[in-house]
Order: structure tokens, then C-alpha cells, then sequence
């Protein structure tokens, strides 16, 4: 493990955790459980939708408003945003104009159970096909500064690089292709839902030993 200055690392949690291989700058509010991205909608189905978006969000800031949003990537190419979770929608209704105080003035009640959701849409390899005899890791993070691995909950042996845009990646093992697509979804099953795939000898002459 290595280990940085306490300095670097506070630094690191407060700088906007950037997601390698596409634009998408909501990471570091993923990682403190700001934005959870939803695979399937649960109960209660009443919520307060603030945007719906087609491409990856450019202004983190439009979050920090609200204690959690939840994301839900939709089957038409929208990714909707909503939050609280109601039991009825005439409570969600009650709601609705203390959310557009905060300055989402677009917003309004949905039922969340009517959603259409698939896989993400910005997922930087949904759309690639996996080599079987290549060797890939699994992607968890980027940071603009470097992080304790400990960050990492529940994870050993986590690998830390240091590209060329000067961006700090974290990954998990190797694997060949063949069974990467297996490895990748037990990862996301704890708790890393926005991890994905690359090619390890893309990073390989990065890493920091």
C-alpha cells in the first residue's frame, strides 16, 4: 500500500473524482453514495425528478443541492435523476416545491415503477466486445490526486496508475477475456457499480509499484 501525505489524501476526497474513458464527472459524488445509480426501480416509487439527460452531466455542482440524487439510465438514451422516495404521490407533490426553491425549477413527481431502465448508456465499454485472449482489469476509480488504497472497501490488491493526462486509475486484478465480463459484475456486486473493463497492457507501463 502506499501510503501519502494526509494532505494529498484530503485534498484527493474533496477534488472531483474524474471517470476515465468517457466525460461523465459524477464519480466522486458515486463514491460518497451522493449519486446512486439505480439497476432497477424499488419501493416506495414516488420521487421528484430534476433532470433527465442524454448526455454525461458537465456541472457536478448541480447536485450538491440535494443530500442524494438517484440516477436511472433509461432504455430511450436518458439518464434521469430524482430524488427522495415517497410512499404516495401526493406526498411526493407536497415535496415538489421545496426542491424547486433549491433552483431545479424543471422538476416534477414520477413514478419511478414506470421507468424503462437497461445498462448504463455512458459506460465506456458497454458497446465494445471483449477479446477472450486478451488480459483486462477492472477499472474502479480516477482522481485528479492520488488516494489511500484503503479507500477501496473490501478489496486487496488494488493497482494504482499514473497516466499520461496525469490522472490517478485504480484497478483491480487480471483476467483473461474469456471470463473478464464475470469478474467485472463481482466487482459491481460490491458495491462498484460504475467500474468497467479495460485492456491491462494499455495501463500496464503506468502502474505505480
Amino acid at each position: 500500500m502506499k501510503l501519502l501525505s494526509s494532505l494529498l489524501f484530503v485534498c484527493a476526497l474533496s477534488i472531483l473524482n474524474i471517470s476515465a474513458g468517457n466525460s461523465d464527472k459524477l464519480s466522486n459524488l458515486r463514491t460518497q453514495k451522493r449519486i446512486v445509480r439505480m439497476d432497477k426501480a424499488v419501493s416506495p416509487y414516488y420521487s421528484i425528478q430534476i433532470i433527465a439527460l442524454k448526455e454525461p452531466p458537465r456541472e457536478p455542482a448541480f447536485f450538491t443541492k440535494v443530500n442524494v440524487a438517484f440516477e436511472y439510465p433509461c432504455a430511450d438514451g436518458y439518464v434521469r435523476y430524482c430524488v427522495s422516495q415517497f410512499n404516495s404521490k401526493s406526498e411526493a407533490q407536497a415535496q415538489l416545491s421545496s426542491i424547486k426553491a433549491l433552483g431545479y425549477d424543471q422538476a416534477f413527481v414520477v413514478n419511478t415503477g414506470k421507468y424503462n431502465l437497461e445498462a448504463s448508456v455512458w459506460s465506456s465499454n458497454a458497446a465494445k466486445e471483449i477479446d477472450p485472449n486478451k488480459i483486462y482489469t477492472v477499472q474502479l476509480s480516477a482522481f485528479r490526486f492520488p488516494v489511500y488504497l484503503s479507500h477501496f472497501k473490501n478489496l486487496e490488491n488494488v493497482m494504482e496508475f499514473r497516466m499520461k493526462d496525469k490522472i490517478f486509475r485504480y484497478t483491480i486484478g487480471k483476467f483473461l477475456g474469456s471470463s473478464a465480463k464475470e469478474e467485472l459484475q463481482r466487482i459491481k456486486s460490491m458495491g462498484y457499480k460504475d467500474a468497467y473493463l479495460v485492456e491491462f497492457d494499455k495501463y500496464a507501463s503506468f502502474m505505480i509499484e
